[in-house]
């Protein structure tokens, strides 16, 4: 559970603690404030996109709220990333490489879902624990080897050639290959760099190096 804001920095990208420089900017500008303004409960309907207006009958009026749909703006993001024909052709035509991604109840349900099955055509079971639930299924949402069994037992039968897992929120993420072998991001980032030019926004763009910490192997050096 992460409560809080986190900041981004010029010099700090990582989330941590705000630097006093800019703790500072926003306590100095707490002690200006003169009013504030309460804003009562809205029936908001979540399922229609688009704008929606209120009247609060104070100086802020219009109140209003605009709907949308992440699940479809990172969709978006992606096909100008990577080559979604040829990953389609991948999942879907002869020599068919089977995957199984596991959600864990967690956020990224929907953006599985949408991305893998909806636009690549994989099959619907290769989606797993899609539906993100409050308690994530009773299941610890650590994308690891101790608590994403369910993926790695399937993984270990042999069937899928590539099986990935998510975290509550998506920003960690694990990597199985066939028989359950365990791929360790230093492995599947040093995977990337040497394949550069099958990624059409790496092609586009270039890149100019890549970072790697203490903890992070030398695969990425060679």
């Amino acid at each position: 559970m992460m409560t809080g804001i986190s900041i981004a920095t010029r010099s700090r990208f990582s989330r941590g603690p705000a630097p006093d420089v800019v703790s500072d900017k926003i306590y100095q500008i707490s002690k200006t404030i003169e009013e504030y303004a309460i804003c009562p409960d809205l029936r908001i309907d979540l399922s229609r996109l688009g704008r929606q207006e209120f009247d609060l009958e104070n100086k802020f009026k219009p109140f209003r709220v605009e709907i949308v749909d992440p699940v479809d703006i990172y969709l978006n993001l992606l096909r100008t990333i990577f080559d979604f024909n040829a990953i389609k052709s991948l999942l879907t035509g002869p020599g068919q490489l089977k995957i199984r991604v596991d959600a864990m109840h967690g956020v990224m349900g929907p953006y599985v879902r949408k991305v893998l099955c909806d636009e690549l055509g994989a099959p619907a079971n290769s989606a797993i624990n899609c539906v993100p639930l409050e308690d994530f299924g009773g299941q610890h949402p650590d994308p690891n080897l101790t608590y994403a069994t369910t993926l790695l037992e399937a993984m270990k039968g042999g069937e899928y050639g590539f099986g990935a897992a998510f975290d509550a929120d998506g920003d960690r993420y694990m990597i199985l290959g066939q028989n359950g072998f365990f791929v360790s991001p230093s492995d599947s980032l040093a995977i990337i760099a040497a394949n550069l030019s099958c990624i059409p926004y790496f092609r586009q763009i270039g890149v100019r190096g890549f970072g790697r910490s203490m903890p992070t192997s030398m695969a990425l050096d060679r």
